[in-house]
């Protein structure tokens, strides 16, 4: 479960079944997040209209709910998606960007929070404020907080929700409520490409159309971007090359390439 040969069977098993993941996500994270979906062998689908919402998340493996780019129009469609997917058991991810930047952004960020995501996902400042941790704030998009910092909040968060909550950082902590698992893969790199906190989550969302262990999926799946981020980075001069060679790295990612994987079990939250 916590090892590099099972990240590579769900990794497997993703560019078997070439699952459509319905994402609605910003602006900013559209292209990188649709083509590292492809190159991880999913077939992405960047679809907001209130209109049509309910009908992609039917014919849709997973969901992925992003909510960078808010409006009022966004969050209705970000609603009637996550209801449709409850309704007709499609798994579905929500990434709260920026929560805690603004009372709107936290708001709308802690409703969809209780509309049974599988998976929450988010830096340690977004997670801390999703769960109501008073006087947390962002920078904007960026965490102020180790991922280290919301461990125990993140286990009584996805209990409280029941689900599964990934706070991501130089260390990623995976927890269910029961289970705490660590993932330490990437590259510092990573950091200055903008979009990849979502690409993590577009990728747990393919991982969830093929992994039912919700903490395994999303386990699995940051460990296999972070394994390809690190190959990616040593081959880079900068953020611009990382960002393409990431892709190429994710697509010809194999067995070999995930020796890296590093997945553990965290016996003590506390003592992470």
């Amino acid at each position: 479960m916590y090892d590099a040969e099972s990240v590579w069977a769900t990794v497997r098993k993703v560019r078997e079944s070439g699952p459509l993941v319905h994402n609605i996500t910003n602006y900013v994270a559209m292209d990188l997040t649709a083509n590292a979906l492809l190159a991880f062998g999913a077939s992405p689908a960047m679809v907001h209209a209130e209109e049509e919402v309910r009908d992609f998340v039917g014919i849709s493996a997973a969901l992925v709910i992003n909510i960078g780019t808010l409006s009022p129009s966004w969050v209705r469609s970000m609603v009637r998606a996550a209801e449709t997917a409850l309704s007709r058991g499609v798994p579905w991810v929500l990434d709260p960007v920026g929560a805690g930047a603004t009372p709107y952004r936290t708001s709308v960020a802690r409703d969809l929070s209780r509309r049974r995501p599988a998976v929450l996902r988010g830096n340690a400042s977004e997670i801390l404020a999703v769960a109501g941790e008073s006087e947390i704030t962002t920078r904007g998009v960026d965490s102020v907080h180790g991922s280290e910092h919301a461990v125990e909040v993140a286990r009584d968060l996805a209990s409280h929700l029941e689900c599964v909550v990934a706070v991501t950082g130089a260390t990623d902590y995976v927890t269910d409520g029961a289970r705490v698992v660590s993932v330490t893969s990437g590259h510092p790199m990573m950091t200055k490409v903008t979009a990849l906190g979502c690409t993590a989550s577009a990728l747990i969302g393919a991982c969830l159309a093929v992994e039912q262990d919700a903490l395994l999926a999303a386990a699995h799946a940051l460990a296999a971007l972070g394994v390809c981020g690190d190959y990616a980075a040593e081959q880079s001069d900068g953020p611009g090359t990382l960002r393409w060679r990431l892709l190429d790295a994710l697509y010809v990612m194999d067995d070999r390439t995930l020796a890296r994987a590093r997945i553990e079990e965290v016996r003590s939250a506390s003592a992470a």
